[in-house]
């Protein structure tokens, strides 16, 4: 397997706020909710937008799960690339 294939396996995220950010690399799915309810984002998903609820934005890498509970925020979704702006 080349290694642009292994680069579609895996997310690039940030999460951030004004002020600090919150977690910045590779994982392999964020799950999140926004008005219609909780929803995945794998490699591969489609370009995306949406404002995301009050709740927990779940990150898992190889290695860790990680857990963040925020007030409101947006999400983008463009080739594998995932930005949150969270308001915690």
């Amino acid at each position: 397997m080349s290694n642009d294939q292994k680069d579609n396996l895996e997310l690039n995220v940030i999460a951030r706020a004004p002020f600090n950010v919150y977690f910045e690399g590779k994982a392999l799915s964020v799950t999140a909710t926004n008005s219609v309810g909780v929803f995945d984002v794998l490699p591969g998903h489609a370009d995306f937008f949406s404002i995301l609820s009050p709740g927990e934005i779940n990150i898992e890498t190889k290695n860790e799960q990680l857990t963040i509970d925020i007030n409101n925020g947006i999400i983008t979704v463009t080739d594998n690339n995932v930005s949150l702006f969270i308001n915690m």
